[in-house]
């Protein structure tokens, strides 16, 4: 009962999940938040229905995923390097996908 139960909540959700890790995925180096962007917005994002979200950010012409955790009501936020915009959405793609993480 409770699989199904999963099973539809999960129906539900309306953003996308991230797949499971693949064996060979590349490790993206995650960094405490910092402000170089005086205009970041979140553009795409993981559903928050898993401990783990993470959002697409962009502003200046630059752009990075941003990690959030939310374990023990106190979330711990983290961040990728800065990337072009174009090469950033392709690392999301990857991240969606298990070939990052």
């Amino acid at each position: 009962m409770v699989e199904q139960n999963t099973h539809l909540l999960l129906d539900q959700c309306m953003s996308p999940h991230v797949a499971m890790a693949q064996r060979d995925h590349v490790r993206l180096d995650w960094r405490p938040p910092y402000r170089t962007l005086a205009r970041v917005r979140p553009v795409a994002w993981t559903c928050a229905c898993r401990a783990t979200l993470y959002e697409l950010c962009e502003g200046g012409g630059q752009a990075f995923i941003r990690r959030t955790v939310q374990l023990d009501g106190k979330p711990q936020i983290f961040e990728t390097c800065r990337w072009s915009i174009s090469e950033a959405r392709l690392t999301w793609t990857a991240l969606l996908s298990g070939r990052v993480r």
